[in-house]
């Protein structure tokens, strides 16, 4: 049988557990959900699109806020999901859309916003897709984009995007921060501030919520147990597995 192409595969990963990631503790909360609601706050005739919405949490901060949210993503049972958690909170103004972030089927300009919430180290297409996240976005508009991200030393970042491999064979990458602002401004948008953070992710539900194979378990555990102490030392890897991970949020203007 021929292997998947990268967006099938995409798609089988999460739309199996799209239940998972809607009630995922981890994805549902955080000070990055709320400087989001905060940036939203009184936006009241704002249309925003959510890029990737995965369990639809960021749309979810930005509902209350505004006019309509556009919650796009390649699966349909995330989708589907995501409506009916919707439609249980009350959400009236939060639609749904399905398709790749790399060819958005939209309007020039037809969005005040565009907010994207870890889903972007997915993306095969990255700069595509934030070229297309700045035309989508009329001018002027605002742009929030939180993700996991890559430490800036070669060997932290390499050993980062092992671990997510092992885990997920649909990760593509965690882009370091200076990468983010380059891509970001190649795409169109002026980068207007940047907040790091970071996650503590606790292994097992971590792994179990991608259904991960226990050969690749054992294989994430392995490189843990066998890492210098600089890098247990930056991921905070406890006896367990679990570990510390980089985010950002940055926020940027369409230029």
């Amino acid at each position: 049988m021929a292997n998947p192409s990268h967006a099938t595969l995409v798609d089988a990963q999460f739309g199996a557990r799209a239940a998972a990631y809607v009630t995922s503790a981890v994805h549902a909360q955080g000070p990055d959900l709320e400087r989001l609601s905060a940036i939203m706050r009184g936006r009241n005739d704002w249309r925003v699109l959510d890029l990737g919405c995965g369990g639809g949490h960021a749309a979810f901060a930005a509902a209350p806020h505004v006019a309509a949210v556009v919650a796009y993503d390649l699966s349909a049972e995330m989708l589907a999901a995501v409506s009916a958690e919707a439609a249980r909170r009350g959400l009236g103004n939060v639609a749904t859309r399905q398709g790749r972030v790399e060819a958005l089927p939209f309007a020039d300009g037809e969005f005040d916003a565009v907010v994207t919430r870890f889903s972007a180290h997915h993306w095969h297409g990255f700069a595509a897709a934030l070229r297309e996240a700045r035309r989508v976005v009329r001018p002027g508009g605002t742009a929030v984009f939180m993700d996991a991200v890559a430490p800036a030393d070669a060997l932290l970042d390499t050993v980062l995007q092992s671990v997510e491999l092992l885990r997920d064979p649909s990760h593509v990458r965690d882009w370091s921060i200076a990468q983010w602002h380059d891509a970001l401004t190649r795409a169109g948008f002026a980068v207007a501030a940047t907040t790091p953070g970071r996650i503590r992710l606790d292994f097992a539900s971590w792994v179990a919520r991608m259904n991960t194979p226990a050969l690749q378990v054992q294989a994430i555990r392995a490189l843990q147990g066998a890492m210098a102490q600089d890098v247990v030392a930056h991921f905070a890897i406890e006896a367990d597995g679990s570990f510390m991970l980089d985010t950002a949020t940055i926020e940027a203007t369409a230029a």
